[in-house]
C-alpha cells in the first residue's frame, strides 16, 4: 500500500475510481489466503499509524478522514526465481480472486464506509498516483502463520 495524496483507476476514458489524500492498496489473493487473512489485512490498513502528526507517523486513515483506493494486482504473486516469464502458479484463480476481492472490499467498507474506492477486477486499468512521502509498505497476512504480530 502506498500513502497517497490522491489517486485514481482509469478503465478506457473512465475514471472508475478516485480518493484524495489516504491509502492505495494494491491487493492479491494467494491459494492459500483465507478469510482470516483478509479480515487481518483490512484491519491493518484500516488501523495502521502510518500519516504524519508532530513529525511521527501518528495517525490512521480514520485519524486524518482519509480514503482508501483498493486496486486488484494478481501480479504481486509473481515468482520469477527461474526463468524469463514470470510464474503466477500461487496465484489464486481468477474466479476465487473475485469472490475475494469483493469480501476484502466489503469488509473495507464495513469499517470505513464511503471511503473506500476501487479499481475494476480483471480489467485492464491505469493507475495514477501521487504517492505522499514517499511512503509504501507491504503488508502479507502470511506472518500470521510464521509467527508473525498479530492485529
Amino acid at each position: 500500500m502506498q500513502r497517497v495524496l490522491e489517486a485514481r483507476v482509469e478503465v478506457g476514458d473512465e475514471i472508475v475510481g478516485a480518493i484524495g489524500p489516504g491509502l492505495l492498496a494494491y491487493v492479491g489473493f494467494g491459494r492459500s489466503d483465507t478469510p482470516r487473512d483478509r479480515t487481518w489485512t483490512v484491519s491493518k490498513i484500516a488501523s495502521l499509524r502510518i500519516f504524519e502528526h508532530q513529525g511521527k507517523m501518528a495517525r490512521a486513515l480514520d485519524d486524518i478522514g482519509g480514503s482508501l483506493l483498493v486496486v486488484s494486482q494478481f501480479t504481486l504473486y509473481a515468482d520469477v526465481r527461474r526463468g524469463r516469464r514470470p510464474s503466477f502458479d500461487d496465484a489464486m484463480p481468477p474466479e476465487q480472486a473475485r469472490v475475494a476481492y469483493d469480501a476484502f472490499i466489503a469488509e473495507a467498507r464495513g469499517i470505513l464506509g464511503a471511503r473506500v474506492a476501487t479499481g475494476r477486477f480483471g480489467a485492464a486499468m491505469l493507475v495514477r498516483s501521487v504517492n505522499d512521502g514517499p511512503v509504501t509498505i507491504w503488508l502479507d497476512s502470511g506472518a500470521l502463520y510464521r509467527g508473525g504480530p498479530d492485529v
